[in-house]
């Protein structure tokens, strides 16, 4: 089993790594999510769909140094003053 565990550990420090390069990510509700994004004087959001059996939509923005993530099974409404950028996906480190 010691090719497993070497697996399992270039695995994990993998993730790892992953989790330095994006910084912090804080998940919150659509709602909250919004009542950030209302304090953004110039917001850039980034929005995918995702889902396998079920679709959703996620999106991304900074504020204050921290990346914020939300998913919603509704796409949320946004302002003219919120510039989108679309991307294919959106992956966050678990």
């Amino acid at each position: 089993m010691i090719n497993g565990t070497a697996g399992a550990a270039a695995a994990a420090a993998a993730i790892a790594q992953a989790t330095k390069a994006s910084g912090a990510i804080v998940r919150v509700e659509p709602p909250d999510f919004m009542t950030i994004l209302s304090k953004t004087e110039k917001p850039l959001v980034v929005i995918a769909q995702g889902g396998v059996i079920t679709k959703n939509y996620q999106y991304l923005m900074g504020y204050k140094g921290l990346v914020f993530f939300t998913k919603s099974i509704t796409p949320l409404q946004f302002s003219s003053k919120v510039e989108i950028v679309a991307a294919k996906k959106i992956w966050i480190p678990t």
